[in-house]
């Protein structure tokens, strides 16, 4: 099968889908120097917002690697993989500390990864504006 790149806004039903499933994902950020940054995260996707959100501690590197980018935000991706399907979304992140964008980072995750994540004080979200999502499904 070929890969192919999706709408980020508009997937087909088998995009969607994986993306609905329970994977874990890697967030690729870029260290001062240029070179990539990769991390294993939770993922989710709200197509209709373009929006993927992860979340994460606010002292975390990947949260540094975003907020050195600066105000146009970092361009990021993320990735998950199982077997031969794949899919991508990549954008421009920023780090959301908003307690009801927190909030409802956090409930996406309890729906996609079938877990309440633990209080923390100190979490925030990554949002990433999507600009291109790819897979092979």
């Amino acid at each position: 099968m070929a890969a192919y790149t999706q709408n980020p806004g508009a997937p087909d039903a088998p995009y969607l889908t994986f993306w609905q499933e329970r994977h874990l994902c890697t967030l690729t950020t870029l260290r001062p120097d240029g070179s990539p940054h990769v991390v294993a995260v939770g993922v989710t996707y709200e197509p209709e917002a373009r929006l993927a959100r992860v979340i994460t501690l606010k002292s975390s590197v990947k949260v540094r690697h975003v907020l050195a980018a600066g105000p146009d935000g970092a361009r990021v991706a993320v990735c998950q993989v199982d077997g031969g399907r794949w899919a991508t979304l990549e954008g421009r992140a920023y780090v959301r500390t908003e307690p009801e964008r927190v909030r409802d980072a956090e409930r996406r995750y309890a729906v996609r990864y079938g877990r309440t994540p633990t209080p923390n004080p100190d979490r925030v979200v990554i949002e990433i504006e999507l600009t291109r999502a790819m897979g092979r499904g």
